[in-house]
């Protein structure tokens, strides 16, 4: 890799910054979780009255923290690995079994993205609530699914492009790294 390598296109500068927003989303809807766990704490154990919202609001926004905060794990390599075989082979084995693990992802994942999409649309149109006495609408807690898993496919893409055109390394391991 040489430091003359062009600038990277503007669809990979968008997907890598979305992916990096929507880490900070996820991370935020984690702290706030956290806050309302330990308001919903405060309000059983010390005002003695009943949570109402508290536990399906911490429900679907770790749901959601997930699904959103998915790309940008995969844009830092954050996701748990094994490197074997990737450590066996030599580099141009790496960008073809690196090709191949993204294809099957990515397949998984438009897949699961596929399947999602309707379960969500139906929620939207048919005005699905929680059972609960809240009564949260279910388009809004399940919107996350689908649009985390878009944006995942898209850094999937990302990836794999990096990779084979020589910009990222596969599975950010260089020659040097071996068994």
């Amino acid at each position: 890799m040489s430091s003359d390598v062009a600038p990277l296109p503007a669809w990979v500068r968008a997907v890598r910054a979305s992916s990096r927003a929507f880490g900070v989303f996820a991370a935020g809807l984690i702290l706030l979780s956290i806050g309302v766990v330990c308001h919903m704490v405060f309000v059983r154990a010390v005002l003695g009255l009943s949570s109402i919202w508290q536990t399906e609001f911490v429900t679907f926004s770790l749901v959601a923290a997930t699904f959103l905060g998915a790309p940008y794990i995969l844009l830092t390599h954050g996701h748990v690995s094994v490197d074997v075989v990737p450590l066996m082979v030599a580099t141009p084995a790496r960008r073809r079994l690196h090709l191949l693990g993204g294809v099957v992802t990515l397949a998984f994942c438009g897949l699961f993205l596929y399947a999602s999409v309707p379960w969500w649309w139906e929620a939207y149109q048919s005005g699905q609530t929680t059972p609960s006495i809240w009564r949260a609408r279910m388009w809004i807690a399940t919107l996350a699914v689908p649009v985390g898993l878009a944006l995942l496919c898209l850094q999937l893409l990302v990836d794999i492009w990096m990779v084979q055109s020589h910009r990222a390394l596969p599975f950010n391991l260089s020659a040097q790294d071996r068994l």
